[in-house]
């Protein structure tokens, strides 16, 4: 089952992210059409902002930062990220049932 920006592979929770450097706090946004918008306050630079959706996702899903892999996107705003084996969903990702 899927909505648009998710999906499960097996265990592994694949977000479709559009996110946003500079923000002025650091949060899961609203869903897009066919990306949850995420918003870090690192700038794009050096790879600070990836670090920084990593980071937040893993703290929020209870996974460690290893956990958590952008799988495209690395230098640019729209990106896909893989969750392995997410022990919580906070919202909006609290929608993504595995059914």
């Amino acid at each position: 089952m899927d909505a648009g920006w998710w999906q499960w592979r097996d265990r592994t929770l694949v977000l479709q992210l559009k996110l946003q450097p500079r923000a002025s706090r650091e949060k899961l946004g609203d869903p897009l059409e066919d990306r949850l918008k995420v918003y870090v306050n690192a700038p794009p630079v050096d790879g600070a902002a990836n670090q920084r959706l990593v980071r937040l996702l893993a703290k929020r899903c209870g996974v460690p930062r290893s956990g958590v892999r952008i799988t495209a996107g690395a230098k640019a705003r729209e990106k896909t990220v893989e969750i392995d084996a997410p022990r919580q969903l906070p919202p909006p990702l609290d929608t993504c049932d595995p059914g």
